[in-house]
């Protein structure tokens, strides 16, 4: 993996599970919880969802209405790192949060509303997860640096 560096280009959250969620100024993250305001938070593995805008990229040259910020129910949007290919247990520094890889990918439920209006999502495929080990604070324009892999 020759780049090790990605520029985060939004950050989302929503209040209920099972919608797409929408850009904020800045995230907190915190250990065992995951993102404040997140309708994902809580003491368990997929506590931030971080998407690549290259994986967004792919499925916007082949539907038709726009994709923004969090459509796939993405925490953290970023660009230049293909996160899906990060082993399980890659540690991330994410603005200044520290997070571990937990999963790739996952089931989509059938009436996601991603999957309703774009006709696919790729979450499941090239959608990553992590928990968080330290607290920080993550905005549009700061990095996500693979710090260790496993």
């Amino acid at each position: 993996m020759s780049n090790q560096t990605a520029i985060i280009k939004a950050v989302c959250i929503s209040e209920k599970k099972g919608q797409q969620k929408h850009p904020v100024a800045s995230i907190h993250l915190r250990p065992s919880h995951g993102i404040d305001g997140d309708a994902h938070a809580g003491n368990w593995h997929r506590q931030v969802s971080l998407l690549g805008q290259e994986s967004v990229d792919k499925l916007q040259k082949k539907i038709s209405i726009p994709l923004f910020p969090g459509a796939f129910a993405e925490n953290i949007l970023c660009e230049g790192l293909t996160l899906f290919e990060l082993p399980v247990g890659t540690k991330l520094r994410v603005g200044t949060a520290l997070c571990e890889v937990t999963q790739i990918g996952k089931e989509c439920h059938a009436d996601c509303a991603i999957r309703q209006q774009a006709g696919d999502c790729v979450m499941p495929r090239e959608g990553i997860f992590a928990i968080v080990l330290e607290e920080g604070e993550a905005k549009a324009g700061d990095q996500v640096t693979v710090t260790e892999i496993q």
